[in-house]
């Protein structure tokens, strides 16, 4: 059995530090064999690990439209935030993209959706992530769960890792590691869930990341 790890951040992201090396060693201590850099509109840090790592990282998105965040695998191209959900939908199909909906009901998220919004894309979507570790609250998850069950969608599940502690917190074992969008569908199809929540402390540090990310860059235009 492959352990697959679908939602994660690299220094790529602005409220991570997380660097390539750091995921690399992670993810060997923690048996992980397949990893989805999922950063916030970014490829860049997945192209990175990918080229230190090749057979460990999927290269993936996190991408916020107008109505909720979406999660994309197989990425070859960045889509921009901002866009309408039909739009981004549109150009990661292009690609051959597949796609989930991470936190689809997290309400601390800004990248929540509202149901009626996300039972309007569902054709275009492959899985609905049904437990993330960074939600603070139960509910949310085994909404997002019960969801998923009423629509027959396939669940994903994802860490959502900022930093290292995080890695390994939400994943799936599947029969075999994925290497293509096709492999990854039919995984999804086979998976078992193996879970815990993070510490609601890990967004203080988020916090802390973004803030010294700015100050950072305010000190680098003077």
């Amino acid at each position: 059995m492959a352990i697959v790890e679908l939602h994660s951040h690299s220094q790529a992201s602005y409220d991570s530090r997380l660097r390539p090396v750091d995921i690399v060693q992670a993810c060997q201590e923690k048996g992980i064999d397949k990893l989805a850099i999922t950063d916030h509109h970014s490829i860049r840090g997945a192209l990175e690990l990918q080229v230190l790592m090749p057979g460990l990282v999927i290269v993936g998105e996190e991408v916020m439209t107008t109505q909720g965040e979406l999660l994309a695998y197989f990425v070859e191209e960045e889509v921009p935030r901002g866009l309408t959900p039909q739009a981004a939908l549109a150009r990661l199909k292009d690609q051959g993209a597949v796609i989930s909906v991470p936190h689809p009901f997290d309400r601390w998220r800004s990248g929540a959706w509202r149901e009626a919004d996300l039972i309007a894309i569902l054709p275009l979507i492959d899985a609905i992530e049904v437990f993330n570790s960074r939600c603070v609250f139960k509910a949310d998850n085994a909404r997002a769960l019960a969801f998923a069950q009423r629509h027959g969608k396939l669940r994903s599940v994802g860490s959502d890792a900022h930093y290292r502690l995080e890695l390994g917190h939400a994943v799936l074992r599947m029969p075999q590691s994925p290497n293509t969008a096709a492999e990854l569908i039919a995984g999804l199809a086979q998976a078992e869930s193996v879970c815990q929540p993070s510490s609601p402390f890990v967004h203080t540090l988020n916090m802390l990341a973004w803030t010294k990310r700015e100050i950072t860059r305010a000190a680098a235009k003077k």
